[in-house]
């Protein structure tokens, strides 16, 4: 990991694109809003970075580069995370419950629309940003 930035309430990091980095991420964001005495859903919070990354390394980074993890918690008490990669995969829609059960894989996102308030993707040059958000309080 890179050297972690902190200006007020924004925090980010940089991950290789390596399976270790999720843990790596997950421990981050635990820190973090450990530090901002944030421990109104952050199990929410924390299994949200796990599937997030688990996208970044698994379809967003290519080969020989990382991803970022941005967290910020805004003055309304909304806490964002963000995870930037820059990869050219575009996101796969949000498989619904009752198709492939058997999968291995694919239901990251969907856990992520069950467990956070809001969340999308956007772009960024080059690659995207998938982000998500959680209401404190």
């Amino acid at each position: 990991m890179n050297e972690q930035l902190q200006q007020g309430h924004t925090r980010e990091a940089f991950y290789r694109r390596d399976r270790r980095s999720i843990a790596l991420a997950r421990d981050f964001t635990r820190e973090t809003l450990t530090t901002w005495s944030i421990t109104d859903r952050m199990d929410d919070a924390l299994l949200c970075v796990s599937e997030l990354t688990t996208n970044a390394i698994l379809h967003g980074a290519p080969p020989g580069r990382g991803f970022a993890v941005h967290l910020s918690l805004h003055p309304d008490g909304v806490l964002r995370i963000e995870v930037h990669d820059s990869g050219t995969h575009e996101l796969r829609k949000v498989r619904t419950p009752y198709k492939q059960l058997d999968a291995d894989s694919g239901r990251g996102l969907m856990l992520v629309a069950a467990f956070a308030d809001k969340w999308g993707v956007g772009e960024r040059a080059p690659g995207k940003v998938v982000w998500c958000e959680f209401g404190l309080g």
